[in-house]
């Protein structure tokens, strides 16, 4: 995969994207020349573009397409990002509420990306749909709440939220690729799990599963976990629960430049204390138990 220019992805820095696309793509832009068709040879540029960027043989990523119950709460515009938007430049001192009102991470904010711009920034501080209390969770020291429809977890003590995440789940339109929902617990933690299953795109390399938990395994004996991947805008899981891990997306990727984004580490650290950590799998029997409510959008 090739390496990510590290401008597009620091907060304070422009985006630069490289030139060229791939040859698949330039043959389409001659072949809507031809056809003498302008929309045609514009879409497949942007596509190019994102390719040349990320790698990633998908859309674009478009969080104005993506609805949230909570996005009522906030007055905000769709923006295109354009070569030297920033985070910072986007969203202000709040960029990294910026980027958990998307759930997006800093890879996926290249131009051509369409984002929810607030008309005010200042509404950004501190956000969460999560709720401040749930009285649910009242009498348990430890409870995961993940709501799909908000594509959001919290985590509370005692029914008092705790902190609060973006996340990427399973996509409805494929029911092999669901995350289920309803009571759960997590039965294991493992620092430095990888999957078994699915490989690093353009790779063979097992895709990292940093700081897992896991909380559920199929009657077929697969196992969905917790843990930190890329948050690409939209849930886009095969049916895990992903969280910001800009360390790993830096070890594997070279970006961000700067890792700031660590939540998978957060909640990971705070979901298995007391118990030890080696960075190798370890079972628990008395692990947070874990709720998820509602559908991905």
């Amino acid at each position: 995969m090739p390496r990510l220019p590290d401008a597009r992805v620091d907060p304070s820095a422009s985006a630069n994207p490289q030139a060229g696309a791939q040859p698949a793509c330039r043959a389409g832009a001659k072949s809507s020349a031809r056809r003498g068709s302008t929309l045609a040879r514009g879409l497949c540029a942007l596509a190019a573009l994102g390719w040349a960027i990320t790698g990633l043989p998908e859309p674009l990523p478009d969080t104005c397409a993506t609805r949230y119950p909570s996005d009522a709460a906030i007055a905000w515009t769709c923006h295109r990002v354009v070569r030297g938007d920033t985070p910072i430049g986007l969203f202000g001192p709040h960029w990294q509420d910026g980027l958990r009102f998307n759930r997006i991470d800093r890879r996926h904010l290249y131009p051509g990306v369409r984002i929810k711009l607030p008309l005010d920034s200042r509404q950004l501080r501190h956000f969460t749909p999560m709720p401040a209390r749930y009285e649910a969770a009242a009498g348990e020291p430890k409870f995961l709440l993940v709501d799909l429809s908000e594509q959001f977890l919290g985590a509370y003590a005692y029914g008092k939220l705790v902190m609060a995440f973006p996340i990427t789940s399973g996509s409805e339109s494929d029911p092999a690729l669901r995350t289920p929902d309803g009571p759960f617990r997590v039965t294991a933690y493992d620092r430095l799990h990888r999957s078994s299953v699915y490989d690093m795109e353009n790779t063979d390399k097992p895709y990292p599963m940093h700081y897992a938990l896991r909380f559920y395994t199929t009657p077929q004996g697969v196992e969905v976990w917790i843990h930190g991947r890329d948050l690409p805008g939209r849930a886009a899981s095969h049916g895990c629960i992903g969280l910001y891990d800009e360390a790993m997306q830096r070890q594997y990727y070279g970006v961000p430049r700067r890792p700031v984004l660590d939540d998978a580490r957060r909640l990971y650290e705070w979901a298995i204390a007391p118990h030890p950590d080696d960075g190798r799998l370890h079972a628990i029997g008395d692990g947070p138990t874990v709720l998820i409510v509602g559908r991905a959008p």
